[in-house]
């Protein structure tokens, strides 16, 4: 059962994203144009996997939009990288309270470690999907993980 959640999260992911249209953006259309650049950036060295790089641009986001979800959900998948999953799952609760009503349209999607997702935000583009379900997602791949090495 552990692995069936892995086995068909692209076809999950994939399905959600149909369903959903395109999916990434803020709540706020006045959101500030650098913060949006500053999450593509730390996005882009995170794929690279300059994840120190990545990790102090998110803290830096976070300083001027405290509690930005898709920065703490990006931290979340920062820690699954360095298999630090219980600092994961602390940043995806906390990003978990503020996603609510945060505006997102998937641009990118990074898949690590086959646990946790992070996401490239478009230039300046604002969706009408909630980031919630995907945090969701997120939690419960980890907990999934950590259950599965418990046994």
């Amino acid at each position: 059962m552990k692995n069936s959640i892995f086995k068909y999260l692209p076809i999950l992911l994939s399905l959600s994203l149909l369903v959903a249209g395109p999916a990434w953006g803020q709540a706020k259309p006045q959101a500030d144009a650098r913060i949006s650049q500053m999450l593509i950036d730390s996005y882009d060295l995170l794929q690279e996997g300059k994840l120190t790089q990545a990790q102090e641009i998110y803290r830096r986001v976070l300083q001027q939009d405290p509690g930005n979800p898709l920065a703490l959900n990006n931290l979340g998948a920062i820690m699954v990288k360095e298999k630090k999953y219980d600092q994961a799952l602390s940043y995806l609760e906390k990003a978990l309270g503020r996603a609510q009503d945060y505006k997102v349209q998937v641009n990118q999607v990074c898949d690590v470690e086959g646990l946790c997702l992070a996401f490239r935000p478009a230039q300046e583009v604002y969706g009408d999907r909630d980031l919630t379900p995907l945090i969701r997602l997120n939690i419960d791949l980890i907990k999934t993980k950590l259950a599965g090495e418990k046994k």
